[in-house]
C-alpha cells in the first residue's frame, strides 16, 4: 500500500506542479531558473561520482546500527557496502541539485543530518569548501566508511558526528551562532522530523535555506512537511516532491510552491 500511496502522490504532484514559467515570485523564479534547472554537466560532479562507483562494487560486510524507529527498536544486521550505496545513496540528480543549492547559498556553516557513506557529504563540501560541516550518523560501522570516502576525497576537515541524532544534534546546533544550511536526511518520522525543525528554529535567518528529504515517504512525513510550510517563520517553502526547500525570508508574503523537477 506504501508503493500505490507513494505512486498516487507522485502522479498528483506531477499534474499540479508548475516549472520557471508558471512561478510569479521573482526570488523562486531565479531560482529555478539559474539553480534548480541548472542541469549541465560540471567536472566537480566526477569526485563523488567516482567514489560512489568504487561504493557500488564494495562487497565488505558492516554491521549496520538503524536508529531510524527510535531506541527501542534498534535494529543491528549485516550489509555489504555496494547493497547500501545502490539503495541509500542520494542519486546523482538529487545530490547534485544539492551542492547547486549550496553553491548558490554561500553558508558558513552546514549540517547534514544522515551522512550514510558519504557521497552526499562530498558534494555538499566541494559547493562551499570554506563552510564548516558537520555530519551526523547514527551507525558506527557506515560512519567508518564514510571517513575512507572523506580521506580518499581529500576533504578532512569535514567533522563527523557518531550517535543519535536526539543526542548529537543539539549540541552541534549549540555550538553555532547561527544556522546557515541543515538538510534532514535520517529518521524519517513526523514526530523526530519536527523536534529536529524545532530545534533549528532559533538560529535560523535571512539566509537560512533547510532542506527536509523524502516529504512524501509516508503520510507521518506529509504530516510533518504540512506543518512545516504551516509554520510562521517559514516565509518560502518549494516542494521538489523528492525534497522540501525551507526559506525564512523576512517582509514576504508566505509563498508555498510545488515544482516539478
Amino acid at each position: 500500500m506504501l508503493h500505490l500511496s507513494f505512486a498516487k502522490d507522485y502522479v498528483l504532484h506531477r499534474l499540479r506542479a508548475k516549472t520557471r514559467h508558471g512561478t510569479h515570485s521573482p526570488f523562486v523564479y531565479r531560482l529555478l531558473d539559474e539553480v534548480i534547472y541548472d542541469f549541465k554537466s560540471k567536472k566537480v560532479y566526477d569526485q563523488a561520482e567516482n567514489l560512489r562507483k568504487e561504493l557500488l562494487s564494495d562487497k565488505r560486510l558492516i554491521n549496520v546500527t538503524d536508529l531510524g524507529a527510535g531506541s527501542l527498536l534498534n535494529k543491528n544486521r549485516q550489509k555489504r557496502v555496494s547493497d547500501i550505496a545502490k539503495n541509500a545513496l542520494k542519486r546523482p540528480k538529487l545530490a547534485q541539485l544539492l551542492y547547486r543549492l549550496v553553491k548558490n547559498l554561500k553558508p558558513e556553516n552546514m549540517i547534514e543530518l544522515g551522512t550514510c557513506l558519504g557521497t552526499t557529504s562530498v558534494y555538499l563540501k566541494n559547493a562551499a569548501p570554506d563552510a564548516q560541516l558537520y555530519t551526523l550518523e547514527g551507525c558506527p560501522e557506515t560512519a567508518q566508511i564514510a571517513t575512507e570516502v572523506f580521506q580518499k576525497a581529500g576533504l578532512n576537515t569535514i567533522k563527523q558526528v557518531i550517535g543519535n541524532f536526539d543526542d548529537t544534534l543539539p549540541g552541534v546546533i549549540g555550538k553555532l551562532n547561527k544556522l546557515d544550511f541543515v538538510f534532514v536526511d535520517g529518521n524519517h518520522q513526523k514526530e523526530a522530523t519536527l523536534r529536529y525543525f524545532e530545534w533549528c528554529l532559533p538560529k535560523v535567518h535571512e539566509g537560512t535555506l533547510l532542506i527536509f528529504d523524502d516529504i512524501y515517504w509516508s503520510e507521518g512525513m506529509k504530516e510533518a512537511w504540512a506543518a512545516i510550510k504551516a509554520h510562521p517563520q517559514v516565509t518560502v517553502s518549494i516542494d521538489l516532491f523528492w525534497i522540501g526547500l525551507v526559506y525564512f525570508r523576512k517582509g514576504r508574503v508566505k509563498e508555498d510552491f510545488k515544482i516539478r523537477f
